[in-house]
């Protein structure tokens, strides 16, 4: 009710007159029904011959076009929705696909009136030069072409006056909206509707600070910096705000031309391999990688240099998620389908309880379907996946969707440049290296400060939980029953096990060690301690298949 009550004191005439042109445009493309029955009444038909807009098979084109005529807001959240074929189905996500920004340009004058104010100076003392025809127009902003003083030639990005106050608007008015169908209605539950706009809340916002951009640019310069055959545009901080970008002119050949193009000018197959094999790169070596890899966002420079441009939507993966799509990739290569089930459960996506007897048959399916033909590539198959967790009502990770939508774009880019590609070729050396990354003890301890405390906390938290463990069987606190003649095995054989995972738990503290006496590379005592660990372990084994 509070929520409610803080919409309609917010609601002021200009949102007011939003809301009337939002509802008539609804009714226009025959969503009126279901407007009227939003609030009270569940979205079914009450006759068997009435119309349910819901069943209708031209139900994505409608919502498209729909969106069209609603401008920048719902245009921008129809994009986004069609990068999530998990949540709103693959029919309409690919649907969504086809929105076009509403953008009509602004006058010079109104660009200049921005950049002056943002960069608190003369334009004619900022700049050398400043074309006053736009290079390119999209809903939120506009690209010209200029000159810094200093020489450099920089193309400048000025968002458009107003934009976020009307994004503003429709988004507390989109949030209203589904909180309604949500509470009211069980046919919507599934689609969770409320996190879909709190998703898109979040992910224009960032968008429309372009002071995120900057930011992204510089990361992935930075983590190319030492691969000569990617280039990232140079962005200048002292000329950029968060309504105004600057950056380099990039001059080279659009990626669409490339795939026309004849002759010996581009090395298509390099640039299918380099395209892949640097995307990857991004996903599961750096963890940071751009969001919207298509043609349109890919330039050919001399020698066949790969430039990323448009980097205001970036993914990002910690070490740990990296590693499991590492193995999730691997499983869905391997055809393994007990194992992709497994990981999902490991990784929070299915319930270990889940009975998974159907979803393995669909999933041996998609893989018979989609890698029968000695197809290299794992483009349909994760868009089939995507859309087959959907139909189970499983949601899963942002992270896993934005890569599997950005594999599926750059393997349509390689795949142009090189219809021989093989796509799994390229990404199992890389995903061999993140796998024996994280088999290095050494390395992955190495690379994380709080690991020697995390250890010795656990350690010091093992003995107390012991002794309170004993002490609760002493005090009968336990329900358990305990034959008397095997309380001594079952005591040896714990004991055994709490010295065995002491000693792997110092030993594995002991590699960060840094002086004294090494073997192959680490701390003597690390290497005693790990053999003695095996020792006991098997030890261990074999007592208990002898005893057996």
């Amino acid at each position: 009710m509070k929520s409610k009550t803080f919409f309609v004191m917010q609601m002021d005439k200009e949102m007011k007159n939003r809301i009337r042109e939002i509802t008539a445009t609804m009714r226009k493309h025959g969503f009126g029904e279901l407007l009227n029955k939003t609030i009270k009444e569940k979205i079914l038909p009450s006759k068997e011959e009435e119309y349910n807009i819901l069943l209708d098979p031209e139900l994505p084109v409608k919502l498209r076009v729909m969106f069209q005529d609603l401008g920048t807001s719902f245009i921008k959240l129809g994009q986004l929705l069609s990068t999530r074929p998990d949540m709103v189905g693959e029919r309409i996500a690919t649907e969504f696909e086809k929105l076009q920004d509403d953008n009509p340009p602004i006058t010079y004058e109104e660009v200049k009136k921005i950049v002056e104010r943002e960069l608190n100076g003369n334009i004619d003392d900022l700049f050398s030069e400043f074309s006053e025809e736009s290079l390119a127009t999209a809903s939120i902003a506009q690209v010209h072409e200029a000159k810094l003083i200093s020489g450099e030639r920089v193309a400048v990005k000025v968002q458009k006056e107003g934009i976020a106050d009307s994004l503003e608007y429709d988004i507390a008015i989109m949030k209203h909206l589904v909180s309604q169908i949500h509470k009211h209605n069980d046919e919507f539950r599934k689609y969770n509707l409320p996190g879909m706009i709190d998703e898109f809340d979040y992910n224009i916002h960032i968008e429309i600070d372009f002071t995120n951009e900057l930011i992204n640019m510089k990361q992935l310069d930075e983590n190319f910096s030492e691969d000569e055959t990617i280039h990232i545009p140079i962005a200048y901080s002292d000329f950029s705000t968060s309504k105004v970008l600057t950056m380099e002119f990039i001059d080279g050949t659009k990626m669409h031309d490339v795939y026309q193009s004849e002759g010996e000018e581009f090395d298509k197959p390099l640039l299918a391999k380099r395209t892949i094999e640097s995307f990857m790169k991004q996903v599961l070596i750096d963890g940071f990688f751009h969001a919207d890899p298509h043609a349109g966002n890919l330039i050919v420079l001399d020698d066949n240099v790969l430039c990323y441009i448009d980097l205001g939507s970036v993914g990002i993966l910690d070490d740990d998620f990296r590693k499991d799509l590492c193995d999730l990739l691997m499983m869905i290569a391997d055809k393994d389908v007990n194992g992709l089930i497994n990981q999902f459960i490991y990784m929070g996506v299915l319930e270990y309880n889940m009975d998974t007897t159907t979803l393995k048959r669909d999933l041996r399916d998609l893989f018979f379907r989609y890698f029968a033909q000695e197809s290299r590539g794992l483009n349909e198959a994760l868009m089939r996946l995507l859309d087959l967790m959907q139909d189970y009502g499983i949601v899963l990770p942002n992270e896993f969707v934005s890569m599997a939508r950005g594999i599926s774009m750059i393997e349509s880019v390689g795949t142009a440049l090189d219809p021989n590609l093989d796509v799994i070729d390229i990404i199992e050396p890389i995903v061999k290296e993140v796998m024996q990354e994280r088999m290095n003890i050494k390395e992955s301890i190495g690379n994380k400060k709080g690991s020697l405390v995390y250890y010795k906390n656990m350690l010091k938290s093992l003995l107390p939980l012991l002794a309170n463990t004993v002490h609760k069987i002493n005090n009968d606190d336990m329900k358990v029953r305990f034959e008397i003649e095997r309380i001594d095995r079952i005591v040896s054989k714990f004991s055994l096990v709490v010295i065995i995972a002491s000693l792997l738990m110092s030993s594995s503290i002991a590699l960060t060690i840094t002086r004294g006496p090494m073997l192959f590379d680490m701390p003597l005592i690390a290497v005693l301690g790990y053999i003695v660990t095996f020792i006991l372990g098997a030890i261990s084994v074999l007592n208990y298949l002898y005893q057996r």
